[in-house]
């Protein structure tokens, strides 16, 4: 997904209450999941000898990312950062409400998710959960974007965005007459209020700019009554050919550009969601299927329980990265961070692990005819690469990983670790869309934050 790339509400009637990662020991669980795993898809067999790699969209993916983590450095230091925002008591107690999907509120037995053995049953009060689902934007097997509608203003108007967790900032298309997609018609709602400050936020080779505003913004039943958003009144080029017409960022608001909370933030505040947490599922190949899961974790998106991962600071949702590990060739050992991007397709590490972690591969070499962020390995090589959190082992699909071969003719297929180049911080790496294809992700601001990871059923 581009870094400034951009669902209808359902709810499910299946009730699943979170578990706690107590409840069962990581390192024999990632075992199995591993072998679970089939590297490949039905779409890999059938298109494998065809899929030539084309590095336009990795380039400028990389352009993109590159300015969206500029600030890294300082932000993960704690430097210009805005107020976190503090959990209310209410999620904190034994009392929390559940966090499950669709309309269970009336069966008291479910246990809460903050805290499942809790034997006092949850209070409910006027708490809810939304399921968002998405679309999935492809360029041939690559999935590129996921996209899914938002209600703002009064009557309410739907326009689609961008599910980013890479970033903190909602914007939307308002009195812009150089946007082609679909624009907020601010004359139209009775609650929009604008101000005098400005937005403004730089992706790659291209930019939006306009003021903060406020209005209603609902995904669901669940809504904030005077959200903070960027109004853009000026897009450039680059964003007049995606499908959506904006972008809600859902990493943590203390590094929002706007200097407001989130949308889901807001929720939160309120006591509004189920849960302060939320999931995203992400398909593959598919264009319909993928959500997010506001307030709720939906099992029926997943084959295994979740294993959680600690935040390692409350601005991306970041978590400790030590290792890579290629089948039994070798590993790589690091310490480092890792931001988990849904707003990003590919994955980016820093130059000396890529560099080590291709070291690895037998037969594997720079390809400097797309660039020195760029590497191939031999299509015919029976890969198994996994990465480690916290001490922790989750797996990488292989088709997700090749991109493509460098030519009809030839044996050697270009890797989805993509180098991130001078100028990026040396200890930070990006996990984007590549990985989270495989792994239904859960996203929770109690616990001291947290990042949770379940099997997806696109692995079965």
């Amino acid at each position: 997904m581009l870094a400034f790339g951009f669902g209808f509400i359902v709810l499910s009637a299946a009730a699943s209450p979170l578990q706690n990662s107590g409840q069962f020991r990581a390192g024999s669980f990632v075992k199995k999941i591993n072998r679970s795993f089939r590297q490949g898809s039905p779409v890999a067999n059938k298109t494998e000898a065809l899929r030539i790699f084309d590095p336009t969209y990795a380039n400028q993916e990389l352009r993109g990312i590159l300015v969206k983590y500029e600030q890294a450095s300082q932000f993960l230091r704690g430097i210009g950062l805005s107020p976190a925002l503090d959990i209310p008591s209410y999620y904190l107690s034994s009392n929390a409400s559940n966090a499950v999907i669709g309309v269970a509120v009336n069966d008291d037995t479910i246990p809460s998710p903050i805290n499942p053995n809790a034997s006092i049953p949850p209070v409910y009060k006027t708490v809810s959960t939304a399921i968002q689902p998405l679309k999935d934007e492809m360029s041939g097997t690559l999935d590129v974007l996921y996209y899914g509608p938002i209600e703002i203003g009064t009557p309410a108007q739907t326009l689609t965005v961008d599910v980013d967790t890479g970033s903190a900032d909602l914007w939307v298309p308002v009195n812009c007459p150089n946007c082609d997609n679909r624009v907020f018609d601010v004359t139209s709602s009775s609650t929009y209020t604008s101000s005098r400050s400005k937005f403004k936020v730089t992706y790659g080779e291209g930019q939006v700019s306009g003021t903060i505003s406020t209005d209603v913004i609902a995904i669901g039943s669940l809504a904030v009554a005077a959200q903070s958003f960027g109004a853009v009144s000026y897009e450039s080029d680059d964003f007049n050919d995606a499908p959506n017409d904006g972008l809600i960022g859902m990493a943590f608001g203390s590094i929002a550009q706007s200097k407001k909370p989130t949308f889901f933030e807001n929720l939160i505040e309120a006591e509004k969601v189920a849960a302060p947490l939320f999931s995203v599922h992400l398909t593959r190949n598919q264009a319909s299927g993928s959500e997010v899961c506001f307030g709720c974790y939906d099992a029926t998106k997943t084959i295994g329980p979740i294993i959680w991962v600690p935040v390692k600071s409350k601005t991306y949702w970041s978590v400790p990265m030590d290792g890579i590990s290629v089948s039994s060739a070798g590993s790589v050992q690091m310490n480092i961070v890792a931001a988990i991007d849904t707003g990003t397709t590919l994955i980016y590490v820093p130059d000396s692990i890529a560099a080590e972690f291709y070291a690895i591969i037998p037969g594997a070499k720079t390809a400097t005819q797309y660039g020195p962020e760029f590497y191939t390995y031999p299509c015919s090589s029976k890969l198994a690469i996994s990465f480690s959190f916290s001490g922790q082992s989750f797996s990488l699909n292989l088709f997700d990983f090749n991109l493509g071969r460098t030519a009809a003719d030839s044996p050697d297929c270009v890797g989805g670790i993509l180098s991130m180049g001078s100028g990026f911080p040396s200890d930070l790496a990006i996990i984007g869309d590549e990985f989270l294809k495989s792994w239904y992700s859960t996203y929770d601001y109690s616990n001291g934050a947290r990042v949770g990871f379940s099997p997806s059923v696109n692995n079965q």
